[in-house]
């Protein structure tokens, strides 16, 4: 018998308002939220402009460039751009303060 496959996406989800989308690995975390109908401010969608900053509740994420528009000290306390960061498990980010 043959092991099952590897479940093809995860889980997103924001707090404190609890919405719930997929979350694919192949595309950033602002682009599974937009396709499960999430709103989350967003601007430049290159990790520069910062409009999407969020903070890692849970999970982890991984990045496809050397290093995001975030501060060492922001990295360090959690923060993701959504706009770049893809997901490596489920996760959950908090949203940004208005």
């Amino acid at each position: 018998m043959s092991s099952p496959s590897p479940i093809p996406f995860h889980t997103l989800r924001t707090d404190p308002d609890g919405q719930q989308c997929d979350a694919w690995p192949e595309q950033t975390l602002l682009q599974s939220m937009e396709q499960g109908s999430i709103a989350w401010p967003s601007s430049c969608r290159n990790g520069q402009c910062r409009t999407c900053l969020g903070v890692l509740i849970a999970g982890e994420v991984h990045y496809q460039m050397e290093w995001p528009g975030l501060t060492p000290e922001e990295h360090a306390s959690g923060c993701v751009l959504p706009c770049v960061a893809h997901p490596r498990s489920d996760v959950v980010i908090a949203a940004p303060a208005l």
